[in-house]
Order: structure tokens, then C-alpha cells, then sequence
């Protein structure tokens, strides 16, 4: 009989037959990590609209709801199935589904970068996956993310040696098929070392609109010199709770560029945080949300300026439509002795209904005195003159309006380096748009 989760106290209870059924099996550093994973969230519990933090998207939904821990999928998707989530055949690429990995989705090519399930890892290379996993995302005040570490089993685990450049991106497609409400915590570790390069595409998605949680965390570490192209798009069910952590860490001289992509889901949020931890450090983070219906979209974004000369800019653009709420909060931190740091944040939302609603709320902490810091944040309709120019020139108001929209989404859409993948998501939001 399937262990039931929900509340604090069911969650408890599904990690206990979870790791008295094999799960303990591990080492004993992990299994300290996992201890300490549920102990802290059974301190914390599920946060709630009084926190400064929440005071915007009440989780009610989720703990209300009764999952369970996701098993083997008894149908594995035909590649036909999970082609729409794909960037082309090339490349390197972990799929998993309903929380488990899938070899035959997947393809591993030689040429010196490691790509495994973590689970594999864990088994070949645990001195890696101990040196990394869990110190960059902390569970200090994140429940979900303590809960994610008390399951960490499974998920993605990429490494890339030194000065080495990955020509194609690396694929990892977390695809739920059962209509079950279960819930999966996904655990990924990127390792990109120094002077290396490499792109890789993050996709969460459903191929049934059913009821399910994921419960996810990324733990990016950029060495110095390195460039990283991070994507995350989250397509999931418009009937799924989305909760999610991305936690970066670079180096000296290290470039980041972040693209963080939101359609579906009926309530996600997403802690974003990044440290630039070495002098020169460069960052983009650069996000769009579309939203319809009772949609919910929750997105905190925290950039910590550890050290000098490092400069990020960030680029947070909404498009929110019916009843749908959007909640960006982005506080950008400048340590002392982070001089001459140059940091820009802008998040602006499109409201599309009377009835749509967005909270921004940008925020500056600075402690050195010689750096270039500003934010901005708009909440409104299409612009009146815009509309007038179109429809003065002969576009009939809903093309105009649509024109307006897509070019308003795709101002994020473009930076996007990884052309099929900019070709899909610039196909999802004309679809989206589209529709009346």
C-alpha cells in the first residue's frame, strides 16, 4: 500500500518507509545529509502567507492535497512521445520520468564530459557528488528545499572537465506520465570546471493534464574562466504544483547566463539565488512567465555580489491573462568589498485582463560604497499609443494586441542562445497568444 504524503506529519511518515525500505542503503554522509534534510523540515514546516517570503502565494494546495512518492513508470514514453520536449537530436541527454531515470530515452556520447543520473553517480563517483551536492542550495529558511534533501536519490548530475567545451547542449527532460498524485523531488548537480563551456536545457513536463507535485533543486557550480548557458523551461500540467530551487555558485572571471521559462502549472514558485563568489564574474539572468486562467507564478530571485568587479543584469518580463497572479520578489545583495560592482534588475508585467494581478517587489542591499546598482518594475495594460499607432496603420485591434503581446515576450525570448530551443519557446507563446 502506497505511503501517503501531504502534511508535515504525512511527509514524515512517507520518509520513514521510504528509507527503512532500502534508502537508508547509502553512505553515511548522505544519509546525514537526508536526516538532517527532514529534521529541518519538520522545523520549518509548510510555509504560510504571515512569512515575509510567502506572504503573497499561500502553499495551502499542496499541503491539503494527499501524494504519493512516485514508482517506475509501467509504460516508458516512446521517443515519438517526448519529441516536442526536445532541442533537436543532438548532444547529450538524461530523461526521466514519473522521478526515474529511463537509459532508453537517454544517450551518453563519449568525448570527456560525464553526464549520469545521480543515482549512478552516487555509485561511481561519490567523492565529486560529496564535495558538491547540498552546499550551495541551504535549507536554512527553505522547507521544500530541506524536504527535496531528506529524498535526494535521484536526478540529474553533469560534470565538465577542465577547458573543455561541449559543442552541442546537454538535455535533461523530467517528463511525468502517471495520472497517480504523486509527488517526485528531483536533485540535479551541474559541475562546469574552469575555463570550460558548455549549454544545457533543464525541461519539466506532463504529457496529461493531471494533478502531481514536483518538488525540484539545481545546484549550478561555475569554476573560474568557465561559461555556462543555463535554460529551465517548466511546462508542466496546468492542474500540477511546480516548487523549485536554483542555486549558482561561480568563480573568477566566470560568465552565467540563466534563462528561466514558465507556461504551466497551476501554482509554481521558484527560488532563484546566485553568488558571484570570484572577482570579474559576469551573470544574465534573464526569465519570463506567461500565465492564464487561475495560473500562479511565484519568483524569487536573490543576486549576491560576493566579490569585486563582478557585474549581472537581469531581465524578468510577465504576461498574465484571466484570474492568473504573478509574484516576482528580486533582491540584489552588494557584500563589503564587492567595489565596483555593476548590477541592473528590471522586471515588468503585462496585465492582459482586468482581472489579472502581478506584485513586484525589486530590492537593493548594498554595502560598499563604489558600485552602479538600479531596479525598476512596471505593472500595467498594453500601451494606449502602441495600440493606436498599430491599428492607425491598418492592424485590426486583436492583431494589434497580439503583435504587442508576442513582441513583449519575445524581448526575453531572444537572448536565448540555443537556437531550436528559442525556435520552440517562440512557437509556445505565438500558440499562447493566439488563443482568444
Amino acid at each position: 500500500m502506497a505511503v501517503k504524503t501531504g502534511s508535515v506529519e504525512r511527509l514524515v511518515g512517507s520518509y520513514q518507509a521510504w528509507a527503512a525500505n532500502g534508502a537508508s542503503r547509502v553512505p553515511a554522509w548522505l544519509k546525514d545529509l537526508r536526516e538532517g534534510g527532514i529534521r529541518r523540515f519538520v522545523e520549518l514546516g509548510f510555509p504560510n502567507l504571515k512569512q515575509e517570503a510567502w506572504r503573497f502565494t499561500s502553499v495551502a494546495p499542496i499541503a491539503e492535497t494527499q501524494f504519493e512518492l512516485a514508482h517506475p513508470a509501467s509504460r516508458i514514453p516512446h521517443l515519438e512521445e517526448i519529441q516536442p520536449f526536445l532541442v533537436g537530436e543532438a548532444g547529450d541527454r538524461l530523461v526521466f520520468v514519473d522521478g526515474f531515470f529511463a537509459p532508453a530515452l537517454s544517450t551518453s556520447l563519449p568525448g570527456g564530459v560525464r553526464v549520469a543520473s545521480l543515482a549512478q553517480a552516487l555509485r561511481e563517483n561519490p567523492e565529486t557528488i560529496q564535495h558538491h551536492l547540498c552546499k550551495y542550495a541551504k535549507t536554512d529558511e527553505r522547507p521544500f528545499c530541506a524536504l527535496n534533501t531528506a529524498f535526494v536519490a535521484e536526478g540529474a548530475f553533469v560534470h565538465v572537465p577542465a577547458k573543455l567545451r561541449v559543442a552541442e547542449p546537454i538535455q535533461l527532460l523530467f517528463l511525468t506520465t502517471t495520472d497517480r498524485q504523486v509527488v517526485v523531488h528531483p536533485r540535479n548537480l551541474v559541475v562546469v570546471d574552469r575555463e570550460a563551456r558548455a549549454s544545457i536545457v533543464e525541461t519539466y513536463a506532463a504529457l496529461a493534464e493531471n494533478v502531481y507535485w514536483t518538488n525540484a533543486v539545481t545546484e549550478i557550480v561555475v569554476g573560474d574562466g568557465a561559461r555556462v548557458d543555463y535554460h529551465r523551461v517548466q511546462r508542466e500540467s496546468n492542474r500540477a504544483f511546480h516548487v523549485a530551487a536554483t542555486q549558482s555558485h561561480q568563480g573568477q572571471g566566470s560568465t552565467l547566463n540563466l534563462h528561466f521559462v514558465a507556461f504551466g502549472s497551476a501554482l509554481a514558485r521558484h527560488d532563484i539565488g546566485a553568488v558571484l563568489a570570484g572577482p570579474g564574474g559576469t551573470l544574465i539572468l534573464n526569465g519570463l512567465y506567461l500565465l492564464a486562467g487561475a495560473q500562479h507564478a511565484d519568483h524569487h530571485t536573490t543576486i549576491d555580489h560576493a566579490a569585486d568587479h563582478c557585474q549581472s543584469h537581469e531581465y524578468f518580463n510577465g504576461v498574465l491573462d484571466g484570474h492568473s497572479r504573478g509574484v516576482f520578489t528580486g533582491r540584489i545583495i552588494v557584500r563589503p568589498g564587492a567595489q565596483k560592482t555593476d548590477s541592473k534588475q528590471t522586471n515588468n508585467n503585462l496585465l492582459l485582463s482586468a482581472d489579472a494581478h502581478a506584485d513586484s517587489q525589486p530590492q537593493l542591499e548594498i554595502y560598499a560604497d563604489d558600485v552602479k546598482c538600479t531596479h525598476g518594475s512596471t505593472v500595467g495594460p498594453l500601451d494606449p499609443r502602441a495600440l493606436f499607432y498599430l491599428r492607425s496603420r491598418g492592424v485590426g485591434e486583436n492583431e494589434a494586441r497580439r503583435l504587442l503581446t508576442y513582441g513583449f515576450a519575445a524581448e526575453i525570448l531572444g537572448r536565448v542562445e540555443v537556437a531550436p530551443l528559442r525556435v520552440q519557446l517562440d512557437r509556445i507563446v505565438r500558440d499562447r497568444v493566439a488563443q482568444p
